[in-house]
């Protein structure tokens, strides 16, 4: 009998945050595993800050997020 390997899929997540990077990533991570089964992990790619009159109004993180895919 021959053994199958698991086979995994990236997609990649955008989000925001007023608080911060950490928050950012919460908020990516929480939406992602409303619509996605078998997350086993994670990669932030990107982190970039929006400004509005000289301060930061909101945190964005790009993320990869990484699933099993279902047999």
């Amino acid at each position: 009998m021959r053994s199958e390997g698991r086979v995994a899929r990236v997609t990649e997540v955008i989000a925001g945050s007023p608080k911060s990077f950490e928050d950012a990533i919460h908020i990516g991570f929480k939406r992602a595993a409303k619509t996605l089964r078998g997350i086993t992990g994670l990669r932030v790619k990107e982190q970039r800050a929006r400004v509005e009159d000289g301060k930061i109004v909101e945190y964005r993180v790009t993320l990869e997020v990484i699933f099993v895919l279902e047999t």
